[in-house]
């Protein structure tokens, strides 16, 4: 099958020269309220570092998870043979008519102390502050 290559008319370069000749008025997008609006938001984004929040939120809430994990799956169970019972999640102290489930608390306050310490290391490695002198 042969491929047929239309050659431009005179009529076809005349209405292109007509074309090209036509000047389009000079459009200023700032000046579109949907350009404008997205403009505005996109520098929000920029002077707020909202990208690098958003991040650092995805990151944290992926720490969260691996330090609830660490805690669960390879502390607790050091734990475990020192609880009455052998179950640290459902530990509990009866004070009377009250239940305190210190189990869950000890478990919950391991997470926190792990994730802080490691919070505590990332800022150190990235912010490298110098400490303040006293003059």
């Amino acid at each position: 099958m042969a491929i047929k290559i239309k050659t431009p008319s005179k009529l076809d370069i005349v209405n292109m020269k007509q074309l090209q000749s036509i000047k389009m008025p000079n459009v200023n997008l700032k000046n579109i309220p949907h350009v404008r609006i997205l403009a505005e938001f996109k520098e929000f984004l920029k002077e707020y570092k909202v990208v690098g929040l958003a991040v650092a939120f995805i990151m944290g809430a992926a720490a969260t998870d691996l330090v609830k994990s660490l805690v669960n799956n390879v502390v607790m169970p050091l734990v475990t043979p020192f609880v009455p019972g052998a179950e640290w999640q459902t530990a509990t102290l009866k004070l009377g008519p009250f239940v305190i489930g210190w189990g869950a608390f000890l478990a919950a306050l391991i997470n926190f102390i792990i994730l802080a310490f490691v919070v505590f290391m990332v800022s150190k490695m990235v912010l490298k502050e110098a400490k303040v002198t006293k003059k």
